[in-house]
């Protein structure tokens, strides 16, 4: 990596996830445009921290100048200076963090805040949109001046859920643990789903239903509702198998999974006003996207009753950018000081 591409000192980021740990560098001398150098990605579990991860990172890396800043995007509630990823074993301090790895500043913040600040920084053909883009084509979040609202969820190792408000020229996120939200059935059949998953949960949640565990959560209740014995072990085996018989259980977990995210990213439509448009996320959506664009998502992301004319008016985006998280935790770092744990 050549120091001729910084005009100014790099800043760390990352994006730490339940399975994935991804890093990379971005320049503060450019205020206006988040581009990230030297991206890496590693499973969480080559490591036993994150500071392990991150010493590893800087050694891979060849920086001339060691970073003295960083921004992590972290999938966790951020709440104070103890971290604890939600679906990983890492557990940090901040201010530990930091001074162990010789940091003047660190910013750490929800991955899904981390990706509600890369919204902006989308260009048209980083989305693809899952039924009508909008009457004037695909509106990405940076473009026009207006005040709007966004929604953003992203199916993975868990359902992340997050927003982001535009006012006043000012990128606003807003932190949320919607994934958690209650599965809310809409007919006899999801009825029998939830019956089914609450053999094996208290409480199901969005979350229980629609992430990369959550598919095998679904498969096993399809199986269980409809007395058939599963033959899938993982989800890319329930998604091989689903493409040969449009009546067997594979298929249709993956036909219900879609139709759930829809009615769940309709819901946080309705909770943030997000009349904006609804971004989705997520390392699952590319082999997702031949069941989104069915039909079965956008008509439960539609089927709010009263409001099923404003549903209407309201995109919804796939992204398809693959460093999200990264773009987010960039935009950030250049958005203005870090914040010293």
């Amino acid at each position: 990596m050549s120091s001729a591409k910084f005009q100014g000192e790099p800043v760390l980021v990352a994006d730490i996830g339940g399975t994935n740990a991804r890093f990379a560098l971005v320049d503060a001398g450019n205020r206006t445009d988040p581009v990230l150098f030297g991206i890496r990605r590693y499973a969480v579990t080559q490591f036993d921290s994150l500071a392990t991860a991150i010493r590893h990172y800087l050694q891979e890396t060849d920086v001339p100048v060691q970073p003295r800043r960083a921004v992590l995007g972290v999938a966790a509630p951020v709440k104070g200076d103890r971290i604890n990823i939600t679906n990983n074993p890492w557990t940090f301090s901040i201010a530990e963090l930091r001074d162990a790895l010789r940091f003047d500043a660190m910013s750490v913040m929800n991955d899904f805040s981390a990706n509600s600040m890369s919204l902006p920084f989308l260009k048209s053909g980083d989305v693809a949109a899952i039924g009508p883009a909008s009457n004037n084509g695909i509106q990405t979040a940076g473009s026009g001046s207006s005040d709007r609202t966004f929604a953003i969820i992203g199916p993975g190792t868990g359902l992340g859920v997050g927003a982001l408000l535009l006012r006043g020229g000012r990128a606003i996120t807003v932190d949320s643990e919607g994934g958690h939200a209650g599965f809310a059935p809409d007919n006899a059949y999801e009825f029998a789903i939830l019956e089914s998953a609450r053999k094996h949960f208290e409480r199901v949640s969005y979350e229980r239903l629609i992430c990369g565990p959550g598919l095998m959560n679904l498969y096993r209740a399809v199986c269980d509702v409809e007395g058939v014995v599963p033959s899938a072990q993982t989800p890319e085996q329930v998604t091989a198998m689903a493409g040969g018989n449009q009546d067997g259980p594979h298929y249709r977990t993956l036909d219900l999974f879609c139709g759930i995210l829809g009615a769940c990213a309709g819901d946080m439509a309705l909770v943030f006003g997000a009349w904006d448009g609804v971004y989705l996320a997520g390392g699952m959506l590319a082999t997702l996207m031949p069941w989104m664009t069915s039909g079965g998502f956008r008509r439960r992301f539609e089927a709010k009753g009263r409001y099923r004319p404003a549903m209407q008016a309201v995109p919804t985006l796939a992204i398809l950018h693959p460093d999200l998280g990264l773009l987010g935790a960039a935009a950030q770092a250049l958005s203005g000081p870090l914040i010293l744990a």
